[in-house]
């Protein structure tokens, strides 16, 4: 059956129409991810590490967006997935044969304390998917405690393989991953710091 003009006018009409709002929306996209991108820059600026802080965020632009809140949370869940990583190689490099007591007896008590740098950070992560204007001071103030604890986990444990005692393979190898970690964690709470004082 022949279709009317009338019938290949509007199917003409619904396809451009579609085929515009494709390009609209592809257009669109691009232009809110680069203004995601440079908001991220931007508040990695005001941070101790910001390039760490700008490729560690980077990719999760489309998520954060230009929101301040899910930009602490994203570097929270970025900080906590690697503090967790960390804590595996630590535990596995642990097992490893040929390190010396001391470096056992350091290793064991940085698996120890990096597990209460992930037990802070989780918590941390709980508490700001809960956080809201009625009890935002109380619970912000938990969050950048939590976190301050976590880095000074850390950073303890990173102070334990400073000694000469220390092989410098081991040395080396530690303190890449956990001056990472600290690094990571001192952004986090940075961002987190910025958020909070847009509410004071």
């Amino acid at each position: 059956m022949e279709t009317s003009p009338c019938t290949r006018f509007l199917s003409a009409l619904l396809f451009s129409l579609a085929f515009t709002s494709i390009n609209l929306i592809s257009a669109a996209r691009p232009a809110t991810d680069k203004a995601s991108t440079e908001f991220i820059r931007t508040a990695c600026g005001t941070t101790t590490y910001p390039q760490l802080c700008f490729t560690s965020l980077a990719a999760h632009a489309s998520v954060i967006q230009t929101n301040p809140k899910l930009l602490a949370s994203t570097a929270l869940s970025v900080t906590l997935a690697t503090a967790r990583s960390t804590s595996s190689d630590m535990s596995t490099l642990l097992k490893r044969h040929g390190l010396t007591p001391r470096e056992v007896s350091a290793m064991r008590d940085c698996v120890e304390e990096l597990g209460d740098s992930v037990d802070q950070l989780k918590k941390s992560m709980g508490e700001m998917s809960q956080i809201k204007s009625s009890n935002f001071g109380l619970m912000i103030n938990d969050i950048q405690t939590w976190v301050s604890a976590a880095l000074t986990d850390e950073d303890t444990c990173a102070n334990g393989f400073t000694e000469n005692a220390m092989t410098e393979n081991v040395r080396t190898v530690v303190n890449a991953r956990i001056v990472n970690i600290a690094h990571m964690t001192s952004n986090a709470l940075a961002l987190i710091n910025s958020y909070a004082s847009l509410h004071h």
